[in-house]
């Protein structure tokens, strides 16, 4: 519910979610638009302990990542998308230097071979496992042979992130190949309030 979007997140951390996963979308690297900073400012205020994981699907990372850490923002992952590698260890290390945490986001279709040289220089890989855009689409199985293959190049510590398509249906699958944090909305959002402690519970395991 948009207009009770603090309660909705309040309520989120309360059933037992670790982070809030906030989408923010410039209607140009996507067609929709969503959570301008203002927001992520709002969430701080209202929940001064929540861990916001900000996902920017911008055009222009460098410009925005000042901006949402400022913001509140615990952390911050850009798109591969709308880089280079060599760009984006530099905008990492600028990421630091504001003292958020940094990851790499990538879609499903774009070919992660040129970046594996550099998935060290990010605290996390976040997956989509749908094209980005908007909520309720269907989970792509096919990237989990991605995560089963930079969880076997990176090792147990690295943290890779699976957003789109996230429930308790497919859960179990994401955890088994890799995937440790994992980014659901529709599935928790989409059921009464009373129940999504439950939901929270299944996507955990």
């Amino acid at each position: 519910d948009w207009a009770r979007l603090g309660d909705e997140a309040r309520g989120a951390i309360g059933a037992g979610a670790d982070l809030l996963h906030i989408d923010v979308m410039d209607g140009h690297f996507v067609p929709n638009l969503a959570f301008g900073p203002d927001v992520c400012v709002a969430l701080r205020r209202a929940l001064p302990e929540a861990y916001l994981d900000v996902h920017l699907m911008v055009t222009d990372p460098a410009h925005f990542l000042p901006v949402y850490a400022e913001a509140g923002a615990n952390h911050v992952s850009f798109h591969a998308e709308v880089l280079t590698p060599d760009t984006a260890v530099v905008l990492a290390a600028e990421a630091r230097g504001f003292g958020v945490e940094v990851g790499l986001a990538i879609n499903p279709p774009t070919p992660i071979e040129p970046w594996l040289g550099v998935l060290g220089e990010f605290d996390m890989l976040l997956v989509m496992s749908i094209m980005p855009g908007f909520a309720g689409q269907k989970f792509m199985p096919e990237v989990l042979g991605r995560i089963r293959d930079v969880r076997t190049r990176m090792g147990p510590d690295y943290r890779i992130q699976l957003d789109g398509g996230v429930g308790p249906t497919n859960a179990g699958a994401i955890r088994e190949a890799g995937g440790d944090v994992l980014a659901a909305a529709s599935a928790i959002f989409n059921r009464p309030m009373a129940e999504r402690a439950g939901v929270i519970r299944q996507i955990r395991g």
